[in-house]
């Protein structure tokens, strides 16, 4: 199977990298929006989550009740917070639309 992958960095600060493969090239759809997301491996953490590592440290203390930091990586993930589990691929496709609408070229009235 054909595929590229390559790398971005999301935040500089926090030095986020992403990995991205593209496994093919197909004509364009009429009826489909793109940018178009077909599969993701795992949920992204919340902004502001002190980067890969900081993120680690609380997931760990999210995982042990007695972690002297587990109340804070509470408030910061929640206690539901799951980062197995997978994203919500038409809650992305609904902010992909948004962004096409928000970007579309606006068309100018006739004077």
């Amino acid at each position: 199977m054909w595929g590229k992958t390559f790398r971005y960095l999301y935040d500089f600060g926090d030095a986020w990298e992403h990995s991205v493969k593209i496994q093919g090239i197909a004509p364009a759809d009429p009826n489909i929006g793109y940018p178009r997301l077909l599969d993701a491996t795992v949920m992204q953490p919340p902004e502001d989550s002190g980067g890969p590592w900081g993120y680690a440290e609380k997931l760990e203390a999210l995982a042990d009740p007695a972690h002297e930091y587990h109340e804070e990586a509470l408030d910061a993930l929640g206690d539901d917070h799951d980062p197995n589990a997978q994203p919500n691929i038409d809650m992305i496709h609904a902010s992909f639309a948004a962004l096409a609408k928000k970007w579309a070229p606006r068309t100018r009235k006739a004077n």
